[in-house]
């Protein structure tokens, strides 16, 4: 596992901007709480929240978490350092959805706890700012519709990592 620092290093060498580093750091720090409170492993937690913007780099849009995979895997980063990157877009992607939007054919839901974390602190994240999962809700269903996938799957990640101590 890399260091926090080296995470750091390679968001600015890949020519992440100050704003989206900042981003990431919020994503940390609340995915951390939630690692905590759902025994998660806070190491690979951590280092997933930092870089999970990384392929930000390269693209703005939807495909900024495929990118930043594929970024992770050719630096040799660990396999779930590079899960957690591609599985952390809305409440995550399906294999068909991803085909739909242009995405390779696979899916990517978050599986594991720490792809949770990640994805569902990063929702609830606005910029550098920390929401309520309320506060999230509501801007998600406002911007997708109260009955879309997305606020079905980001409602489903607050009750599954809200239950576990």
């Amino acid at each position: 596992m890399i260091s926090r620092e080296k995470a750091l290093a390679l968001l600015r060498s890949s020519g992440v901007s100050k704003k989206v580093i900042g981003h990431c750091l919020a994503v940390e720090k609340k995915a951390l709480e939630l690692a905590k409170v759902n025994n998660a492993d806070l190491d690979l937690v951590s280092i997933g929240a930092i870089l999970h913007d990384i392929g930000r780099s390269k693209a703005q849009g939807i495909s900024h978490g495929v990118i930043g995979g594929e970024i992770a895997r050719s630096l040799g980063l660990d396999e779930r350092i590079a899960r957690i990157i591609e599985r952390h877009v809305g409440s995550g992607i399906t294999r068909e959805e991803a085909v739909k939007l242009g995405l390779p054919e696979r899916e990517l839901m978050p599986k594991s706890l720490e792809e949770k974390i990640v994805n569902h602190a990063d929702n609830l994240v606005d910029g550098n700012i920390v929401l309520s999962f309320e506060k999230a809700l509501a801007e998600y269903s406002g911007k997708f519709g109260e009955s879309s996938l997305i606020v079905a799957r980001l409602k489903k990640l607050q009750s599954e990592l809200g239950k576990r101590k």
